[in-house]
């Protein structure tokens, strides 16, 4: 498959912060990738090496065979940072307009509207927009000049559910139409829904980078979840919450836990032990990392 954008071996600095350290990473050509990582970790920082607006402190980043300093080359993505402003007095249309002026071949308007539900608010001025209006805007346009490559960082953040799965539809049409996808996300079933692949990052460095199912297994983490009015302190617990009388832990070795419940004569019934989600193994690689560091 064609590399679209690479990173080999960058680091970035900011002063004394040490934001990326030597991550490589390839997105090839009809791929879907979720980037999750805490705050910090060295997300917005890499998108933005990949689109030109930051230059690495050592290493290489390569754009659609390019460089990401080369106009040319930047012609063919489209962005959506996490924070976006855009001129309040003009319309909704006169926006998508505008941009598409910047790039050789466009998106057609009412169709790129359609896609992200925004086909009503053609002629509303953007300072009359909610919140969740301008968000489905921005994203709108990181795909008006036909670009092979999207980079969404923080697409969905301060919408709401039904806005944000209108907004997943959006994605999944463009990657359906064999469009290529890096997008962040703080929502963890977002990167479940969309993505094929998932790069885990954190300490600026890349903890795990495979698919969904793969980054679950790898961290070997299983959800214990029984009824009880209370419990021992039990080994190997990274997380626990109690809904309703019902107590689920998170742990890598369910079995060991299970013995010493019971050697323990705490009295518990209705036991399940079940897969993990991709948010109890993004803790579970986080919290090992920490750990470590």
């Amino acid at each position: 498959m064609t590399i679209l954008a690479r990173a080999i071996e960058v680091t970035r600095r900011y002063g004394d912060v040490l934001a990326l350290d030597r991550v490589s990473l390839d997105i090839k050509a009809g791929e879907l990738v979720g980037l999750l990582g805490p705050n910090g970790a060295g997300k917005s920082t890499l998108i933005n090496l990949f689109v030109g607006l930051r230059r690495p402190t050592s290493g290489t980043v390569e754009l659609l065979g390019g460089s990401p300093q080369d106009a040319a080359m930047r012609r063919g993505i489209g962005v959506t940072p996490q924070e976006t402003g855009l001129p309040e007095s003009l319309r909704v249309g006169e926006i998508v307009d505008f941009v598409s002026a910047h790039f050789p071949e466009k998106t057609d308007k009412g169709e790129l509207l359609a896609r992200f539900g925004l086909d009503d608010l053609v002629r509303r001025q953007v300072g009359g927009l909610s919140g969740g209006q301008r968000r489905r805007l921005a994203v709108a346009l990181a795909f008006v000049g036909r670009p092979r490559l999207v980079f969404l960082d923080e697409p969905t953040t301060g919408l709401d559910v039904e806005a944000r799965r209108a907004l997943w539809d959006g994605i999944r049409a463009f990657h359906d139409d064999g469009g290529t996808v890096l997008l962040t996300s703080h929502y963890l079933e977002e990167i479940e829904a969309l993505a094929q692949r998932v790069v885990v990052v954190g300490h600026g460095r890349v903890l795990a980078d495979d698919t969904v199912r793969a980054v679950r297994d790898m961290v070997g983490v299983r959800r214990v979840s029984l009824v009880a009015e209370d419990l021992p302190e039990l080994p190997g617990v990274l997380g626990s919450e109690r809904v309703d009388g019902r107590i689920s832990l998170i742990t890598t070795d369910p079995d060991r836990l299970v013995v010493e419940l019971v050697r323990s004569g705490a009295p518990f019934s209705d036991l399940e032990i079940r897969p993990t989600t991709l948010e109890e193994a993004f803790l579970a690689i986080t919290s090992k990392e920490t750990a470590h560091v």
